[in-house]
């Protein structure tokens, strides 16, 4: 038994759990956007006085952060060279030259991280089979070395042609870049040795440009832990869901970018896993978004690359690529803080602009005039104005209710209520349609999954939007108020190494193979040493492919050394996952190769699995001590409403819809067509009221 403590920094809320040998102890502070590690040590004097330990007892620190994320959708990275290979200068500019919308004669795309006049070229080249074709231009990398310290960089991005391959053309022009200039240098074989060079390019620009901003902020917090008397170790959760080192996160920062989320993922996986629950949609809307991700056989879904900063809501290709390691989610700008507002059609529209913590929503009293989520929340009865965290924060409802009139109940004649109504709708329907999108891009009905809710606003929505989804059941995990940060405590200790090559099965080489993954494991496995000394296992991935097609699909290999007799074996197995991806597959046609593009081995340590525990419909009809108005969208008017504070519920206690569930960190709105249950661990079930 440890003691072990998670932080999760979020666009308006900082979260702090701490599992103190078993017993959990949990708070939110609202972040700190000019000290972003302020707001963590203030969380954790709160947890630590909550169980008289100090810092000196602490054993771990697990930190998670949208720091990384911030940076990139805001342009608030370092100014940034970028150095790649002569004639592909403007890659990252012109993209791949798909258009996500065809018929869209004026679409909007990211800007280039690294602006025109700051990229540069140098002549030599890497061929496709890894050859050298063209001597690197030594002599031009000294003299772009000199313009670039004096040019007032903060950091220098690397991306020559095919250096997955073959990285020795980058690793040369670093030392040269290097021994000119002290300024953090990335290059593309090492932050994402992957093919396709616009994703490679972007991701290693990407990864210089949060560069400074993170490896300073880590530092910071590394100092003002040791300040306090914490002398151990500080690890980071990555976008895969592993925990690496500090020095490995500040060396790839992007490797952060969906961090935080990541570890709600795990969390609402350890619920699946200890309720023997094998579909799963998990539900996480904190203050400034709301991410939504399946979960299937105890395990969130993984993917290599993911965009952020989409230009269009929803839609594939719109955004700026970021080729890692990631669980693959879905996100949307509708948070607790999402700002509300009309656009030109007279349509109610949210986020994703936010008014995260500063100056927060209207209700907060803290300088914001503009209506949010949570003013919606309060106006319709959900949020309790002197128990929103715990008594922490006090909400006006008048601020409130003054923000929607003037925002959008006066624009579109509409009352206080109704146009609160409006909000919540709005964005109970936004979220439900991007559930709906995750779940057909993968082939899935969401409507036979189970729900877990998390996060500090999701409990409020979840009901609601099960009623959309058709989802008949809905858990609300203990400490979902501070998920993703239970969740960096379950992590394991983990890092993913990848490698391009195209493998023709007609022509498989075992040696080369297992010389590849031999090389792949023992890199993941250095990274994964850092944080334990146990056993390590390690699962190993192909993605393949028919000749021709521009996409791969995933297929897990067993991790053993192959021989050349295991093509059959190979070939069985992509077969298998192109007809479950696809319905059936195209295999037998004449001249139809089938190929490895990439190899993955992902390493990682073993956690302790969860108790297991069963679910219970309820036994016993409990009544609720005391009611308020709670307008009911369901039934499109405010309802008497029960209100239950959730230590006082027992397990096997069934309290019916309308009720709201109230604790320190988030409070559960059962709507009117269900009922709740409390389980033996703590979790509330939402039931359907027929469901018995």
């Amino acid at each position: 038994m440890t003691i072990r403590l998670g932080a999760d920094i979020g666009g308006t809320f900082t979260d702090i759990a701490l599992d103190c040998r078993g017993r959990m102890f949990s708070t939110k502070v609202l972040t700190n956007y000019a000290a972003p590690e302020q707001a963590i040590l203030d969380g954790m004097d709160m947890v630590l006085d909550q169980a008289g330990i100090g810092y000196g007892d602490l054993e771990i620190v697990i930190h998670g952060t949208t720091l990384a994320t911030n940076a990139l959708i805001e342009r608030r990275g370092a100014k940034t060279a970028f150095i790649t290979t002569e004639g592909f200068r403007d890659v990252i500019e012109m993209r791949t030259e798909s258009r996500f919308d065809q018929y869209d004669l004026n679409l909007t795309l990211p800007t280039p991280l690294v602006p025109r006049e700051d990229r540069f070229t140098v002549a030599g080249r890497i061929g496709a089979q890894g050859q050298e074709l063209a001597p690197l231009d030594e002599a031009a990398l000294h003299t772009l070395a000199d313009r670039i310290a004096a040019g007032g960089y903060g950091a220098v991005a690397i991306g020559f042609i095919h250096s997955y391959l073959n990285p020795a053309h980058e690793r040369r022009a670093r030392d040269i870049i290097a021994a000119s200039v002290d300024l953090p240098i990335s290059i593309s074989s090492e932050v994402s040795p992957q093919m396709r060079e616009f994703e490679r390019f972007n991701t290693v620009c990407a990864n210089a440009y949060v560069r400074p901003q993170m490896a300073s902020y880590l530092d910071r917090l590394q100092v003002r832990l040791k300040e306090k008397g914490a002398g151990c170790p500080v690890f980071m959760i990555h976008s895969g869901g592993g925990l690496v080192s500090v020095d490995t996160a500040a060396e790839f920062p992007v490797r952060l970018v969906e961090s935080g989320p990541a570890g709600g993922a795990i969390f609402a996986a350890d619920v699946a896993r200890k309720f023997g629950l094998d579909k799963v949609v998990s539900y996480d809307m904190g203050g400034t978004t709301a991410k939504i991700c399946l979960i299937e056989d105890f395990a969130p879904k993984t993917a290599r690359t993911f965009e952020v900063a989409r230009t269009t809501r929803f839609a594939k290709g719109s955004g700026m690529p970021i080729s890692i390691p990631v669980i693959e989610m879905i996100e949307i700008g509708a948070g607790g803080g999402s700002i509300a507002w009309v656009d030109a059609m007279g349509r109610i529209q949210t986020g994703p602009e936010s008014a995260g913590s500063e100056p927060g929503p209207a209700c907060y009293q803290r300088g914001g005039k503009r209506p949010a989520i949570t003013d919606a929340d309060l106006v319709l009865g959900k949020l309790d104005p002197d128990n929103f965290a715990g008594g922490a924060i006090k909400l006006s409802l008048a601020n409130a209710e003054a923000a929607i009139d003037r925002d959008v109940g006066s624009r579109l004649s509409l009352n206080t209520e109704a146009a609160a109504f409006g909000i919540g709708e709005v964005v109970d329907e936004n979220m439900a349609n991007a559930a709906r999108v995750h779940a057909v891009e993968n082939g899935k009905d969401i409507s036979d999954n189970m729900m877990v809710a998390f996060g500090g606003a999701a409990p409020l929505h979840a009901a609601r939007l099960c009623e959309k989804l058709g989802i008949d059941r809905c858990l609300v995990p203990p400490g979902a108020g501070v998920g993703s940060a239970i969740g960096f405590l379950k992590a394991p200790f983990g890092y993913e190494s990848l490698a391009s090559r195209i493998i023709g099965l007609s022509s498989f080489d075992a040696t080369a193979v297992n010389l590849l993954i031999a090389d792949l494991k023992a890199t993941a496995e250095s990274f994964v040493r850092q944080g334990t000394d146990g056993a390590i296992h390690a699962e190993i991935v192909a993605f393949m492919r028919y000749r021709g097609q521009g996409w791969e699909i995933p297929v897990p290999l067993p991790d053993r050394a192959f021989t050349d007799a295991d093509v059959a074996l190979i070939r069985e197995g992509f077969l298998t996952a192109y007809a479950r991806f696809f319905g059936r597959a195209i295999d037998g046609l004449s001249g139809l190769e089938i190929e490895i593009v990439t190899i993955s081995v992902k390493a990682a340590d073993k956690r302790p699995a969860p108790e297991p525990a069963t679910l219970t419909h309820g036994s016993r009809s409990v009544a609720a001590p005391q009611f308020r108005a709670v307008f009911d969208p369901s039934s499109a008017r405010a309802l008497k409403t029960g209100i239950v504070a959730r230590e006082s519920l027992a397990a096997g206690d069934r309290v019916s819809g309308p009720t709201v569930v109230v604790e320190r960190e988030t409070s559960t709105v059962v709507t009117a067509p269900f009922d709740v249950v409390m389980q033996s661990d703590g979790s509330l079930l939402m039931l359907k009221k027929e469901i018995v």
